[in-house]
């Protein structure tokens, strides 16, 4: 039975929790997610825990900030203006999608008051640790000639 490697093709179901058990993203009630290993469609640090995991595998693990979505970053916390979100209705935690020379930018609404606002442009999870459950459904390992 082929085991996950560096060149193999993953199919499998995932859930990714906060360490206080709330559910982040999951696929279990969906359809099993396929990608290959290192494609950059997963984390990296993510990939490296199921390497040696083969079909009908389940597993728990948990991974440090550093190993998912990294530290939270203070330069990707902006001050704008609040004149820039007229007829806005403000709210910690609101998301809002911003132009960017590469497309749309989500940043969230931090903290605000009657002259600017502080949006967060990190990546939600940033700097949380954080608990992945996964149920490895089929291992396509590529045979190179």
């Amino acid at each position: 039975m082929n085991r996950i490697s560096p060149e193999s093709s993953v199919e499998l179901f995932f859930e990714i929790r906060l360490l206080d058990g709330a559910i982040v993203d999951s696929n279990y009630n969906k359809k099993a997610a396929t990608f290959k290993i290192g494609d950059g469609n997963m984390l990296a640090g993510f990939e490296s825990v199921l390497i040696g995991l083969k079909a009908g595998d389940k597993q728990v693990f948990q991974l440090a900030p550093e190993q998912a979505f990294g530290m939270s970053n203070p330069n990707n916390m902006q001050t704008i203006s609040r004149t820039k979100f007229i007829d806005m209705e403000l709210e910690e935690g609101l998301v809002v999608s911003f132009k960017d020379p590469s497309g749309e930018l989500p940043g969230i609404v931090s903290s605000f008051d009657d002259t600017e606002v502080i949006v967060d442009f990190n990546h939600p999870l940033a700097g949380k640790h954080l608990e992945f459950q996964v149920e490895i459904v089929n291992v396509l390992t590529e045979v190179t000639p």
